[in-house]
């Protein structure tokens, strides 16, 4: 499905503190926002999507337990990117020393960087066309590895920031955190 789209540009759109007060009194909703200034209205994960983003938020926590490396986030935090979009993936990582630049205010409200890590997983909601321009966003911004998980083919489109791309086909392999975040190990059939 495609998400509903707001025009805001007409009336200057939307500051990024007006975006999080639209956001916080408005917490049903999963809203984005474009580069271009579109307010995006997503539609809600069905139960088998947010089970899986639990479980993929689950194995990337417990990675990050043992090596303390950075900060793990769920689909509820929102990045402001440097192209002036927000945008909130299934799961984010950032390293620790770039979390620990941030001042407390912008702890508090949307995120002011690209996460070094993300994982996109495709949802019965999701349009694989517009989740694909997301991810090629999440690398133009400085996402160091991303992840599109599309569980309904069992294919995962891994992405480099030097701009190599590659699949994994079926759900019986494993993908690694590569450099990025080292030694993890996702074994896809958890995903089933």
């Amino acid at each position: 499905m495609e998400p509903m789209m707001l025009d805001v540009r007409s009336i200057g759109g939307l500051t990024d503190d007006e975006l999080f007060a639209l956001c916080a009194s408005n917490k049903m909703l999963r809203i984005e926002r474009t580069a271009q200034g579109e307010i995006m209205l997503l539609h809600p994960t069905g139960g088998e999507g947010s089970r899986r983003n639990s479980r993929l938020n689950y194995f990337v926590e417990r990675w990050n337990e043992t090596k303390h490396l950075g900060v793990v986030f769920d689909s509820n935090g929102g990045f402001l990117l440097p192209n002036g979009g927000m945008r909130a993936p299934d799961t984010a990582f950032v390293l620790q020393e770039r979390w620990e630049a941030l001042t407390s205010e912008e702890r508090r409200k949307f995120i002011p960087l690209c996460p070094d890590f993300v994982i996109e997983l495709l949802s019965e909601s999701d349009s694989l066309r517009q989740t694909k321009e997301k991810m090629q966003e999440w690398m133009e911004n400085g996402c160091r590895l991303a992840w599109l998980i599309d569980p309904f083919a069992e294919i995962v489109s891994i992405y480099r920031a030097d701009g190599s791309t590659s699949e994994v086909h079926g759900f019986d392999n494993t993908v690694s955190g590569e450099d990025v975040l080292p030694d993890f190990v996702l074994e896809l059939k958890e995903l089933r």
